[in-house]
């Protein structure tokens, strides 16, 4: 992302939580001031876990052999480096920073943006932990595999869209 888009992106968050406290403070100083302390200790919360995604990032590009990752996910692996990608994106434990952490590292080290681009839709859409833990225990089972099986293809469909659009 260049610096003019960057700055732009900035500026826009910065203006949306300054019309969001004007408005938690027109509704009354009790909400602003609880909005403010929730938001706090979110922030404070969320902190530690980025810093340690992006640190064990660094990390973990200088673990991963390079050739390893350009010959299972890189930009001539194909769809068998996108079918690999969706293995692994469905595997990774996590949140957020974890997962895209990961595909960040991952393109750093050589992988294909088509296939990080399915390693991080699998991941959203399948991470097994999330299933396992939060979908199965709340919906009934023959919902979320039908929801599983119905999203199956969507991974290597975004892969084959960015194939087709050229090098993001």
């Amino acid at each position: 992302m260049d610096m003019s888009l960057t700055f732009f992106v900035e500026a826009f968050l910065w203006v949306v939580v300054v019309g969001l406290a004007v408005l938690a403070l027109a509704r009354g100083k009790i909400l602003f001031r609880e909005a403010t302390r929730d938001g706090t200790m979110d922030f404070l919360r969320t902190l530690p876990r980025i810093f340690l995604g992006v640190v064990g990032s660094g990390f973990l590009a200088e673990v991963i052999p390079q050739d390893l990752v350009v010959r299972s996910i890189g930009p001539e692996s194909g769809m068998l480096g996108v079918l690999i990608a969706t293995v692994l994106g469905a595997v990774t434990p996590g949140g957020a920073v974890v997962g895209f952490a990961i595909a960040a590292t991952a393109l750093r080290s050589g992988g294909g943006a088509p296939q990080i681009i399915a390693y991080a839709t699998a991941w959203a859409l399948f991470a097994i932990q999330r299933v396992v833990v939060w979908e199965l225990p709340t919906v009934e089972a023959r919902v979320v595999w039908l929801r599983v099986a119905a999203s199956l293809p969507l991974p290597f469909l975004a892969a084959i869209g960015a194939m087709l659009i050229g090098r993001p």
